[in-house]
């Protein structure tokens, strides 16, 4: 570094260094083995998409469930109406 350079210009090159090095690394890793970086996040949230899927799959089984029972009270009382009404 020239000492003629501001601090921000010292920082400035440092940072530009360091992206540099970022670059390099990211490009090694994804040649290494594409989606590495994220194979862990994405392993999360497929774990927790299966979650949301198999509790989806119970409450429309409950939700189903619900509905024939109260299907079914619907008609036992449609039929001591009727029964009380004379028919």
């Amino acid at each position: 570094m020239a000492q003629d350079e501001s601090p921000l210009d010292q920082a400035a090159r440092r940072l530009d260094r360091a992206l540099a090095l970022l670059e390099q690394e990211l490009a090694g890793r994804s040649s290494a083995g594409a989606g590495e970086l994220f194979d862990p996040a994405r392993n999360g949230l497929a774990a927790e998409l299966e979650r949301s899927r198999e509790r989806e799959g119970a409450l429309a089984a409950a939700g189903a469930d619900a509905s024939r029972a109260l299907g079914k009270a619907i008609a036992e009382i449609e039929a001591l109406l009727d029964t009380g009404r004379g028919g």
